[in-house]
């Protein structure tokens, strides 16, 4: 089989990127042929406010030069990762008009929130759910704090809509979870197009036998992780487990200001991924105290695959993603005393922390490889393949039926 990825990298790299790279060699290893279009954020620098306006909405290079690679590679599925800002839903369309049937990811909220992440002022937020034009998100500003930005996202959202872009070029989305396959549907995508496949890790790190003598935080250094309830947890409870604070970001100096503060928190900006996975394995338990809806954190699956367990906010895709009392534990988003009383709960008997090593490892080995994700990913490109050759066949009857009452 040949497929084509098509990814709009981000200027920081992040889990969509490691995801766009991890699907490539798991393809690559089972000796199908893989070919990539890209784009990078960098780009951004050297475009106008109106020109990178215009090509989110809709990016006529891109399109033409799509057209051009389908044409002539032939690949029999177009899966796109992420196409926001510049590669735009252009590439679709460049796709129908060669009849590849055009996979969508959907790592993020994007098509149905300007931020998309489904948040705005340290709280979840849905006001712009269903809506036809995201009139709350451009009032609050809520892409990048800037209201022009957000009226840009907002504008790709609705032309789209209004277009029938989502329900006609695509034929089929990949959710990560069942918690956002469901916000999809509520947000008017069709149910029957959208595949849950989470993602996966490759290679497989192994499973971990270490007993674990600290906690772990692997992430963005954002609000939207919580590392307000992350530190407090610590800061202001008697947590005899030390703390570990892998990556960077905007609230780099809080976490900083904490370390210093508190000999049992220890910041150590970003690290070399083999680095990091080996802290996790060594960990007690991966804490992830997120107040957004997460889709399906790939640190969250290397923990599994270590065979540690996961102390996770109760919200979105994490709820279904932790089994409390099983691979882990769950706590209130924002509660810092309730995610103490989990991590000393989890961590109190040798016994239990071991029995969860192992439930966690055995869930990551039955949902979570590269074997089952591999599975699902060749179910999905086989129901966008029909999907696609349904409709072609429907407009072609349509046509038919057009010049005979002609």
């Amino acid at each position: 089989m040949k497929i084509l990825q098509c990814h709009n990298h981000y200027q920081q790299a992040g889990g969509e990127d490691r995801v766009f790279d991890d699907e490539h060699r798991l393809l690559t290893k089972r000796g199908h042929e893989v070919l990539r279009y890209t784009r990078h954020n960098d780009d951004i620098a050297e475009m106008g406010r109106l020109t990178l306006a215009r090509k989110t909405l809709w990016n006529s290079q891109t399109y033409d030069e799509m057209r051009s690679l389908l044409r002539r590679e032939q690949p029999d599925v177009l899966h796109c990762t992420n196409i926001f800002p510049i590669i735009s839903p252009s590439v679709y369309y460049a796709a129908r008009d060669e009849s590849v049937p055009v996979v969508q990811s959907l790592h993020n909220y994007r098509l149905l929130c300007p931020n998309a992440l489904f948040l705005r002022d340290g709280a979840p937020c849905e006001s712009c759910l269903g809506k036809l034009v995201a009139l709350p998100a451009i009032r609050h500003n809520c892409y990048r704090d800037n209201k022009s930005a957000t009226a840009m996202v907002a504008a790709m959202q609705t032309y789209h809509r209004l277009k029938g872009t989502w329900h006609h070029m695509v034929d089929a989305y990949v959710a990560l979870s069942e918690f956002s396959r469901q916000k999809f549907i509520e947000g008017g995508l069709p149910a029957q197009r959208i595949h849950v496949k989470p993602n996966c890790v490759d290679p497989d790190p192994g499973f971990q036998k270490s007993a674990g003598e600290y906690a772990i935080f692997v992430g963005r250094l954002s609000q939207e992780k919580g590392l307000d309830t992350l530190l407090t947890a610590w800061s202001e409870n008697p947590i005899d487990l030390p703390l570990k604070i892998v990556g960077d970001g905007p609230l780099c100096d809080l976490v900083q200001s904490a370390a210093e503060q508190s000999s049992r928190i220890e910041w150590l900006s970003n690290r070399p991924h083999a680095e990091v996975i080996e802290l996790i394995s060594n960990a007690a338990c991966l804490v992830l105290p997120s107040i957004c809806y997460e889709n399906c954190p790939k640190t969250l699956l290397e923990a599994y695959a270590c065979g540690t367990p996961v102390v996770a906010s109760r919200i979105g895709a994490l709820e279904e993603m932790v089994e409390g009392g099983a691979t882990g534990a769950s706590f209130t988003p924002g509660d810092a005393f309730d995610l103490f009383s989990q991590v000393v709960r989890l961590t109190a008997s040798p016994l239990g922390l071991q029995n969860a090593r192992h439930a966690a490892r055995e869930l990551f080995e039955r949902q979570y490889s590269s074997e089952r994700n591999y599975e699902l990913l060749m179910s999905i490109y086989e129901a966008a393949t029909k999907s696609r050759q349904n409709e072609l066949a429907s407009e072609m009857t349509r046509n038919l039926h057009t010049q005979s009452t002609n």
